[in-house]
């Protein structure tokens, strides 16, 4: 079963996501903030296949876990899937030049999600 690290400070979005991933049998946990994600990567010993974040959080940002997550030197990689309003070319290109996997600009199309998820799943297995 895959783990999904889901990474949103407002609160119906991780639910939308939720209910576009859960016929898949994901295992998804749910954090607010950039602080709580650092902090339960730890946990987990970065146990996670996936991340999904938001840029635009309190404490620590979206820009920072990605970065965090991709600079780390032992351990399997985790995809990272940026989702975000902040739609600007400037921040869709430093979270790629992060190494973020994919962005994807709210409201998500609930297709679009789910193909993103599972083809970076796939991939990264």
């Amino acid at each position: 079963m895959y783990r999904i690290l889901v990474i949103e400070d407002d609160e119906v979005m991780p639910k939308i996501i939720e209910r576009i991933l859960h016929k898949e049998a994901y295992h998804l946990d749910h954090v607010v903030n950039g602080k709580e994600a650092l902090q339960k990567l730890e946990e987990t010993n970065y146990g996670y296949d996936l991340i999904i974040t938001d840029i635009m959080m309190p404490y620590a940002n979206g820009f920072e876990v990605l970065s965090r997550v991709k600079n780390r030197k032992e351990g399997k990689p985790i995809a990272v899937i940026i989702v975000s309003n902040a739609g600007n070319e400037d921040m869709i290109l430093e979270g790629f030049k992060l190494g973020a996997d994919d962005f994807l600009k709210k409201p998500v199309i609930p297709g679009e999600l789910l193909i993103r998820v599972k083809r970076l799943l796939m991939r990264y297995q």
